[in-house]
């Protein structure tokens, strides 16, 4: 049995780090280890959050020891959180890391937890290079790898990223795991009456929050294809603007779409995840750049086909022609691709691959990496 506390992100706050780590504390404890999550008081200032609000409206989860102590903007702060930690003498301290912005914070923590000459510090990566670049983010990325032990990368353009500020061979390749959070699957005509849409529609699903690099713009221009709208195909984009939405809205104007889209700008709670992706066909992940991907993991979970752009880390989840299409992240590659689905029973012979696939994402296979790592 390790000693394990993870360092991030968990309730009361909401989004898909925080279920991210709270799915991996669950398996953790599943697999027989003691678990504290130590989460954010002050996880953004709120000038920086470009969402409505940083906190969940779900009750918190069962059985999670959480304790809301990590203010990611007071340095001293950051002592008192490492010196608590450095006392409990975890075996483990796991950290997933998406932010340039959190780098002193979680590496300032670590630094001091580490201290007892006992605790390893091993890092899940999400990005190690952001989508959006600033200066300054290559000082505070390498001050935060070099707090670290070890580290799991979730896709090989993570991996390569993370050899540019560290060559050691204490390096894991786990893939993200399928997301198993949110319940089970419902039918079709389920999911479109809790969401109040036409069941008789085609639906494809625009998942997550709303920013330049997922391409939105790039799938509303795909959807004004006169092969799609002849099928009577309609787009639901579920997701909070993260971005300035006059955007989106002059391209939906401008292509005469309105029709074609249901929109559901707002942050979606885990408890009506199960309906959006119930009620598609097809899941598109329409992205200019990425990493790798928890919608696809979702979309694995509720058996779903995707459509996903060459890009990044998201062809190594997809396997084209078999669990979905992977295309270049172009309107007219996005039309193409969502007309060919719907032009044969591709959904009939994506179906038996896609249940194989998800076998390989379990969650025991990240949580036993990252214990392997801290030795």
């Amino acid at each position: 049995m390790k000693r394990i506390v993870i360092l991030g992100s968990a309730h009361p706050l909401r989004g898909g780090l925080a279920a991210f780590n709270e799915r991996l504390a669950q398996e953790y404890l599943k697999l027989g280890h003691q678990v504290i999550i130590y989460t954010f008081s002050l996880q953004y200032p709120s000038f920086l959050f470009p969402g409505k609000t940083q906190y969940s409206d779900e009750p918190p989860p069962e059985k999670l020891s959480i304790r809301v102590k990590v203010n990611s903007i007071n340095p001293l702060n950051w002592i008192m959180v490492g010196r608590a930690i450095k006392k409990i003498k975890p075996d483990l301290l796991l950290i997933k890391f998406w932010l340039p912005f959190m780098a002193p914070c979680f590496g300032t923590i670590a630094r001091i937890a580490k201290r007892n000459n006992k605790t390893k510090v091993i890092c899940i990566l999400d990005n190690v290079l952001p989508h959006e670049k600033r200066l300054g983010d290559k000082q505070l990325i390498k001050y935060f790898i070099d707090a670290c032990d070890g580290f799991v990368a979730m896709s090989k353009q993570v991996m390569n990223d993370l050899f540019l500020f560290y060559r050691g061979k204490n390096v894991k390749l786990t893939p993200h795991p399928v997301y198993d959070l949110f319940g089970e699957k419902v039918n079709k005509t389920e999911a479109c009456k809790a969401l109040q849409i036409d069941p008789s529609a085609n639906y494809i699903l625009f998942f997550g929050f709303i920013r330049k690099y997922k391409g939105l713009d790039l799938l509303l221009e795909a959807m004004a294809d006169a092969r799609i709208k002849n099928k009577n195909i309609k787009a639901i984009i579920a997701g909070e603007f993260y971005e300035d939405k006059n955007y989106y809205d002059e391209i939906i104007n401008r292509l005469q779409l309105h029709d074609q889209l249901v929109l559901r700008t707002d942050f979606i709670p885990d408890s009506q995840v199960k309906f959006y992706f119930g009620a598609c066909d097809l899941v598109v992940q329409p992205y200019r750049s990425a990493t790798q991907s928890g919608i696809s993991q979702i979309a694995y979970h509720f058996e779903k086909p995707m459509v996903v752009t060459d890009v990044g880390g998201l062809p190594e989840l997809i396997h084209d022609n078999k669990t979905g299409f992977v295309v270049k992240p172009d309107p007219s590659a996005i039309a193409d691709a969502i007309h060919k689905f719907y032009s044969d029973d591709y959904a009939a012979k994506f179906a038996p691959h896609i249940k194989e696939e998800r076998k390989k994402f379990s969650w025991d296979i990240m949580a036993n990496a990252t214990i392997e790592l801290a030795g």
